[in-house]
């Protein structure tokens, strides 16, 4: 498929933001845009029969055989557009910080957007720091990521903070204008225009609404970006503060302390083992 050059760089804020995107981020966007030609090739192909803008749920699930990786499988584990590449060492007690600098690079630049216009929108630091962090999970797994989202880092954040995390997955697949959510375009491209959420995500919906921290899983969805920010490049550092006032360190570093979940950074960190 031949990509429209000028619409892709449109879509990602321009060239220059093009540039400071890593090589994961580049091929997550061209995925998605190939995606997004595709179903508006299917709708010219139907124009005068009823056709829309958007492909059905069936016809996404027509895609699978078409591509030669499965959509939910982490970032770090795949590359759409050739060969991985090896990845650096990581140090013998790994913080966050250093798995933002070396193996969530994939969704960074998206989540560093998120938690910019978090901070912006003047929510708690609880909430920036689940912006910041909703979606790295992704690296390893797409599929039910905000429940495996929280479950990575729940021994180390706010309570708050990781209920934010794993329910923000549900939430976003239902409206909430009165408090500024409206149904994104990218979803209707991802899993058809007519996709109905499977019942446990409605179940778990229908359970977080009736909750007394409702919004703060909402507020994730609010300040979730679905398109790069053009002309905004937030910065880790800008969110160092947060970390170290949220973020319980451990001081063996994150895969070795003996938590519940050190084996899910340990995935994160040697994704190249065979067994």
């Amino acid at each position: 498929m031949e990509i429209d050059r000028k619409s892709f760089l449109a879509s990602l804020g321009g060239a220059a933001t093009l540039k400071r995107m890593s090589d994961e981020a580049k091929a997550d966007a061209l995925e998605d845009q190939m995606l997004f030609q595709l179903s508006q090739a299917s709708a010219s192909a139907r124009s005068g029969e009823g056709g829309h803008e958007f492909p059905t749920a069936a016809e996404v699930d027509e895609q699978v055989e078409t591509l030669p990786y499965r959509r939910g499988v982490g970032s770090l584990f795949v590359n759409p557009r050739g060969n991985v590449k090896k990845l650096p060492p990581m140090p013998a007690t790994p913080t966050l910080v250093d798995f933002f600098a070396m193996r969530f690079a994939g969704t960074a630049n998206h989540v560093l957007q998120s938690a910019n216009l978090a901070k912006r929108n003047g929510m708690s630091e609880e909430i920036i720091l689940a912006c910041l962090l909703h979606d790295t999970v992704q690296a390893m797994i797409k599929v039910d990521h905000g429940w495996w989202g929280a479950q990575l880092y729940e021994p180390y954040v706010p309570e708050k903070t990781a209920f934010a995390i794993r329910y923000h997955q549900a939430l976003r697949f239902y409206e909430d204008k009165e408090n500024g959510y409206e149904y994104p375009d990218l979803y209707r491209r991802m899993f058809g225009v007519d996709y109905k959420p499977e019942p446990y995500i409605e179940a778990t919906y229908q359970m977080v609404r009736k909750h007394k921290w409702y919004i703060y899983p909402r507020q994730v969805t609010i300040n979730d970006l679905y398109a790069f920010e053009p002309n905004v490049n937030p910065q880790l550092e800008e969110f160092t503060d947060i970390i170290g006032r949220h973020f319980k360190q451990p001081k063996e570093g994150l895969g070795f302390d003996n938590s519940p979940v050190a084996h899910m950074w340990r995935s994160i960190m040697r994704p190249d083992s065979p067994l």
